[in-house]
């Protein structure tokens, strides 16, 4: 294996991503967001459209909002973290466009670049042969928003990614898309891949899928048991590098840790996700994460 080197946009502008747009990242993901979007299109009724389950999230944002009226007022009104990405280019790739948690975390961070002027444009690799409910929902939710949606394969595809000024890949298995697409180019856009990784299953650790993962300019993981876990398997197996690897706790958002600390918003937020899900206080509810199962009481 060559020598991993630096890579970037130039030192200077690597390291301002560095510095910047992790923290950026963490301070800014509103988990509430996606607890709600992921959880009312698992659980409302088949007749209900998708469009219906997307626009949900709204309630449990208000609810939060009026937690925070509880909370002590802030003096001045701080710039988002995420300022510094005004008129940036940049282009996401997900595997695939679904209501499953990596895509949804995706279109969270699409629609809060787009609210600092970012310029964001979408590419899903694999998509449906046919026409898809949700994909054709879920596409037109970001177009609403300002999101570009362009195809993920061809000139467009290439054209994209070498004109982006960050290009975040989404999921181990886009890996693949680096080489399909972008073939011989694919030095002149790895230097600004920031690569999000939520898998920790033994079959993502492939060289068709990781094998450029060493020379992206960072890469991002949802927990620090996972990120060891990365560094070691990558090493042991592979017998590749990690580039420089930052974890961001998808629960870390402002919003959310404000309501926790304040009892009232807590129990009411508790209770208005309770009956969204038509749980009872007795229930005891089970989470399916990383294919592993763990039961715990809400609240």
């Amino acid at each position: 294996m060559a020598k991993h080197t630096a890579v970037g946009w130039g030192h200077h502008h690597y390291h301002h991503l560095q510095n910047r747009w992790l923290l950026a990242l963490l301070l800014m993901l509103s988990v509430s967001t996606v607890i709600a979007f992921f959880m009312r299109s698992a659980f409302d009724s088949c007749d209900r459209t998708v469009s219906a389950a997307v626009d949900g999230i709204g309630s449990s944002r208000h609810v939060i909002q009026v937690a925070e009226k509880r909370t002590t007022p802030i003096a001045a009104v701080k710039p988002s973290p995420l300022s510094f990405m005004k008129s940036k280019v940049v282009l996401l790739v997900s595997h695939e466009l679904s209501l499953s948690g990596g895509p949804l975390l995706l279109m969270e961070l699409a629609f809060l670049l787009r609210s600092v002027g970012a310029e964001v444009y979408w590419m899903t690799i694999m998509k449906p042969s046919g026409t898809d409910e949700v994909t054709y929902s879920l596409e037109h939710k970001m177009l609403d928003r300002g999101v570009q949606v362009v195809s993920a394969k061809g000139k467009e595809a290439l054209d994209t990614a070498l004109r982006a000024d960050l290009v975040i890949l989404n999921t181990a298995v886009a890996g693949k898309w680096l080489d399909v697409v972008l073939k011989g180019d694919v030095h002149r856009v790895l230097p600004k891949v920031l690569w999000w990784i939520h898998e920790m299953r033994g079959h993502y650790f492939k060289l068709d899928y990781v094998k450029h993962l060493p020379f992206v300019a960072g890469a991002m993981i949802d927990s620090h048991v996972t990120t060891e876990y990365w560094k070691n398997r990558t090493q042991e197996r592979l017998k590749i590098k990690m580039p420089d690897t930052y974890v961001v706790h998808l629960g870390n958002s402002k919003e959310l840790m404000q309501v926790a600390e304040d009892t009232v918003a807590k129990r009411v937020l508790r209770e208005h996700v309770r009956e969204s899900l038509g749980v009872l206080n007795e229930d005891l509810l089970f989470a399916l994460i990383n294919s592993m199962i763990f039961s715990f009481h809400l609240g």
